[in-house]
């Protein structure tokens, strides 16, 4: 495979740079933001950089591996690209590139329900080999027609959504008229014109739309009323009563996430889940929770022989990738850091953001003397996890 890494963007903080530069700071507040004060999304990721790893220095040590396997699939690395709806608001075609750099590196691509791009054109991409979010829907039947497209375009990997039972209140989406309804206002328009590669992208890629859910929403409608029909469409919260039909219906693996507390977890158990993602949704739904690395150590000594413990959120390096890992995760997945290599790099984006976060986490590992990713835990300093 081709190489696309670039080394004037060697870290994620030198991308975020880069992308804020080229985007309209409407679509990087959208990516980059959390609710109300930021005290969870900031959390998440100061959280993770407390962990430290006790390195084996004298010991034989026959080099480091990075594949994975997870529900029969064996991955080149241990993380994958979580599930971030209106990609192609941030950047152009950013969905579907994220897709190509995904199955060229083997790792899993998450397609979100509200996505810009749909089941089918992922699958296309993929050829099946993609996980989908499900934002469970009020009705039942539009529920039977997503997972019936899911299954039929290879899809053996449903992730269900706990973490959002409410819209959240994000300052900055309100103030840029990114809340339900959207609204364009002229400091919106502005941006734009002084983003111009981002308006040429988006010219030349046709406006964003919620492509999987085109086929269902009423034609003609104004964005007021948009709104009005995402808000009642996916209305109400995940619960045990919703679960169980899914789990009957659902012949594939099955994974939920949002976790955060054994008294979930323990729901995901009795209903026979394949896994389970801990996540708080990048800090972009509970200012006053935890950060998603901290549950850890009481999920994964009493859940991690019944399912998968993944982790979703604060991950930004390949250090940040390890030091997850060592907390007990079997695998990890990330929104925000390869959404930032496409904002920042276009096409290629994806393939550098996988390129930086493998010789990272690479890195590490021979450092440490680990030769398996699943063995970073063995190097956890226990004391340095966070209470």
């Amino acid at each position: 495979m081709e190489s696309h890494f670039n080394s004037e963007f060697p870290s994620v903080e030198y991308l975020r740079a880069k992308a804020k530069s080229r985007m309209p700071a409407f679509a990087y507040d959208y990516l980059a933001a959390g609710c109300f004060s930021e005290v969870n999304l900031a959390r998440n990721n100061s959280d993770i950089r407390q962990i430290q790893l006790k390195p084996w220095y004298l010991r034989d040590f026959a080099g480091a591996d990075q594949t994975t396997e997870l529900f029969g699939e064996t991955y080149d690395a241990p993380f994958g690209v979580a599930p971030v709806g209106l990609q192609g608001l941030m950047w152009p075609k950013a969905c579907e590139y994220l897709a190509q750099a995904a199955v060229d590196h083997n790792l899993p691509f998450t397609l979100s329900t509200v996505s810009t791009a749909s089941i089918e054109t992922i699958a296309k991409i993929t050829d099946g080999r993609f996980w989908f979010q499900l934002y469970h829907p009020a009705e039942e039947e539009l529920r039977d027609k997503l997972l019936e497209r899911a299954w039929d375009a290879g899809c053996r990997t449903l992730v269900i959504l706990a973490d959002t039972p409410t819209f959240a209140y994000r300052p900055k989406e309100i103030r840029n008229g990114l809340s339900i309804p959207p609204r364009m206002t002229p400091r919106n328009i502005l941006q734009m014109f002084l983003s111009p590669t981002w308006a040429w992208g988006q010219l030349m890629a046709g406006k964003p739309e919620f492509q999987t859910m085109k086929p269902y929403i009423p034609k003609g409608l104004n964005m007021k009323h948009l709104g009005l029909f995402m808000n009642k469409t996916f209305s109400g919260r995940l619960t045990e009563s919703k679960i169980a039909p899914i789990r009957e219906k659902w012949k594939g693996n099955l994974v939920v996430k949002g976790i955060v507390n054994p008294e979930d977890a323990e729901i995901a158990v009795k209903h026979g889940l394949d896994g389970m993602i801990v996540s708080n949704h990048g800090g972009r739904q509970l200012d006053r929770g935890q950060s998603t690395v901290v549950p850890m150590h009481r999920l994964v000594p009493e859940f991690g022989d019944k399912l998968k413990v993944m982790i979703d959120g604060g991950m930004y390096s390949g250090a940040d990738i390890a030091a997850c890992l060592a907390c007990g995760a079997d695998f990890a997945f990330m929104g925000r850091t390869p959404m930032l290599g496409v904002c920042a790099l276009g096409k290629h984006g994806g393939h550098h953001t996988f390129e930086m976060l493998k010789k990272q986490l690479q890195q590490v590992m021979e450092q440490v003397g680990c030769e398996k990713a699943s063995g970073l835990r063995a190097h956890l300093i226990p004391e340095s996890v966070p209470a």
